[in-house]
């Protein structure tokens, strides 16, 4: 899992959060969907947050704003910081 394209759209950047997910918490990738509560349904903690910041700021080689994060409940949440974060690279490089 390196840089991600800036073209993918929201099937493909939850399909690649799914196995983010899977690999760095061992998540039953049947257990989660996109209405998963990160904290409640998923165990997510606060330290585990900040590392699926690290990582997305890694994979996408920008930086996810801290105020922006702290929004994020459910995979779509993240799904959706992580596609207006790519198009809005995509946008500034088009």
């Amino acid at each position: 899992m390196n840089t991600l394209p800036p073209a993918m759209n929201k099937d493909d950047i939850y399909a690649w959060i799914v196995d983010m997910l899977h690999e760095m918490f061992e998540l039953d990738k049947d257990k989660i969907t996109p209405q998963s509560n990160l904290y409640t349904d998923l165990d997510i903690d606060s330290i585990d947050a900040v590392d699926i910041v690290v990582k997305l700021n890694q994979s996408t080689g920008k930086r996810i704003q801290p105020d922006v994060f702290r929004t994020v409940r459910t995979v779509q949440d993240v799904v959706d910081v992580l596609a207006t974060l790519l198009n809005a690279g995509a946008d500034a490089t088009a």
